[in-house]
C-alpha cells in the first residue's frame, strides 16, 4: 500500500505538483521576511506572522508531497485540498492582475486536480492494486 513499486507516474507528478506549490509558499514566505527587514511591511507584526506561517505551511506542504511519494492514503485530502485553495488564491492573484504569481498558481491547481482525480490515483491512494 505504500512502495513505490506499484505507484503510478501520475502520483509521481502530483508529488511533484505538490513540491513545487511548496517551494512557491515559500519563496512568499522569504520575500514577505526581507520585505519586513527592509521595513517594508505593512506592520512589523503581521508581516512576521505571514513569514512564520508561510514557512509552517511550506514545511507542511512538503510533509504531503513526501507523502504523495510514498503513496500514503492520507495524503489525499490535504493534497486535493491544496490545489483547491491554490486555485482560489491563483483566481484572487490574477483579479489583481498579479498574473506571474496567479496564473502558474492556476497551472499548478489544475495540474495537480488532473494528477489526484485520474483512475490509476484514485486506485492508488485508496489502496486498492
Amino acid at each position: 500500500m505504500g512502495g513505490s513499486g506499484g505507484r503510478p507516474p501520475t502520483i509521481a507528478a502530483a508529488s511533484a505538483v505538490v513540491t513545487v506549490q511548496a517551494l512557491g509558499v515559500l519563496l512568499a514566505a522569504v520575500l514577505a521576511g526581507i520585505a519586513v527587514i527592509q521595513g517594508k511591511s505593512y506592520q512589523n507584526a503581521s508581516g512576521i506572522a505571514i513569514t512564520a506561517i508561510g514557512v509552517a505551511t511550506a514545511i507542511g506542504l512538503g510533509y504531503v508531497a513526501f507523502g504523495l511519494a510514498k503513496t500514503r492514503r492520507w495524503s489525499r485530502t490535504p493534497a486535493l485540498l491544496t490545489q483547491l485553495f491554490t486555485g482560489i488564491i491563483g483566481i484572487y492573484l490574477v483579479q489583481g492582475q498579479r498574473y506571474q504569481w496567479g496564473v502558474p498558481a492556476l497551472a499548478l491547481c489544475l495540474a495537480g486536480f488532473v494528477l489526484l482525480l485520474v483512475p490509476p490515483s484514485i486506485k492508488a491512494l485508496a489502496g486498492q492494486h
